[in-house]
């Protein structure tokens, strides 16, 4: 049995809504791509949704809009992926890590707090595996310091916050939709919005800096969202709280499953829904392999792993000299993720956790 990390699931709906986006002749920026807008805009419950090419530029645009500017500091965790802290570094600002949660993995509040400076801009709150981090408590310290919060909600579509989506928690919100996501389009992002202001500046930005054709009134870029990669997501959005659904059956079948020594499994905290983008679980002293021996073995058998994610930011060469955030670099040495999509059937999901216990 061969049961992959990550799979896409695309059928003949998206080839389908590509092949008629080539037959239309408007390949680049159209109609479709507005569509898409108005359409993940509703689905998040907020006034506007910007798309763009990818998850990184979503980030680096929505900082721009909210005035992040070189000499900020924007502080984000120190356990997510790079470009959460490159997308700060892409502004001329300086990326602050703050710990993360021991239980959730999730930006840690009170060290938010903590690195607050009369430097810092914005905080950036990372839903971490499709798990919203502590949004009200991080809201509150933006709130009370006059601080603009992004959520970055790269792995999160679909998941809800004392009933509120990820994409409305936030000033701004940034999503990717790159081929392993939940809503996957191969390359391509999205910033969601309840201000005005910052749509119009959005747009502008991902524009070339044109606020109407030719007419560049600020520094911009070529960060758009072709009208084949918005078909795509359109037929995407329609699956995917189904494709969520079973990303929680296959979760919740781990949970009461997977019954190994020395594994601790991940949980969902209370007034929260996690889509479970990934399934990480943590690798103890206890259990009689290294987090390493347990990924080759796994790999041995056909179950493809992966260690989301290696090295804390706080540890990364190009942030030498960072302060040390402890929890999320004991997380970087104990975390594997198993494959949780929605492509994983009933009889895979089983020989996985059977591969698992069997290792005692």
């Amino acid at each position: 049995m061969h049961i992959p990390i990550a799979q896409p699931s695309l059928d003949k709906e998206e080839n389908d809504a590509v092949l008629a986006v080539l037959a239309s002749g408007m390949i680049a920026q159209g109609p479709v791509t507005t569509a898409f807008e108005e359409e993940f805009a509703a689905y998040c419950g907020v006034p506007h949704a910007v798309a763009v090419s990818n998850g990184t530029t979503a980030l680096h645009a929505a900082l721009l809009a909210a005035g992040v500017r070189p000499g900020d500091e924007v502080i984000v965790p120190a356990f997510t992926f790079f470009a959460t802290a490159s997308s700060v570094s892409m502004c001329g600002a300086v990326p602050v890590f703050a710990d993360v949660d021991t239980v959730t993995a999730t930006i840690d509040p009170a060290d938010v707090l903590a690195k607050v400076t009369p430097k810092t801009k914005a905080v950036i709150g990372v839903h971490l595996y499709g798990q919203p981090c502590d949004v009200g408590a991080v809201r509150d310290i933006c709130d009370d310091k006059g601080l603009v919060f992004v959520e970055d909600a790269a792995q999160a579509h679909g998941a809800t916050y004392r009933g509120e989506k990820t994409g409305s928690l936030g000033d701004l919100a940034c999503f990717s939709f790159y081929a392993t996501k939940n809503l996957a389009t191969g390359e391509g992002g999205m910033v969601t919005t309840a201000s005005d202001d910052y749509d119009a500046r959005l747009r502008r930005i991902i524009n070339h800096g044109q606020s109407e054709k030719y007419l560049h009134t600020e520094l911009g870029y070529n960060y758009r969202m072709t009208d084949i990669n918005a078909a795509i997501g359109r037929v995407q959005l329609g699956k995917l709280d189904g494709f969520n659904r079973r990303r929680q059956e296959n979760a919740a079948y781990y949970g009461s499953h997977i019954t190994a020594p020395g594994l601790v499994l991940p949980s969902v905290a209370p007034g929260r829904s996690h889509i479970w983008h990934q399934y990480s679980l943590r690798v103890t002293e206890r259990f009689p392999l290294s987090r390493d021996e347990l990924m080759a073995r796994l790999r041995e058998n056909g179950i493809g792993c992966a260690v989301h994610y290696p090295i804390a930011l706080s540890r990364q060469p190009f942030y030498a000299g960072a302060a040390a955030c402890p929890v999320a670099e004991a997380l970087a040495a104990s975390v594997l993720s198993i494959p949780v999509h929605p492509n994983v059937t009933d009889e895979g999901r089983a020989y996985i956790c059977e591969t698992i216990n069997g290792v005692i």
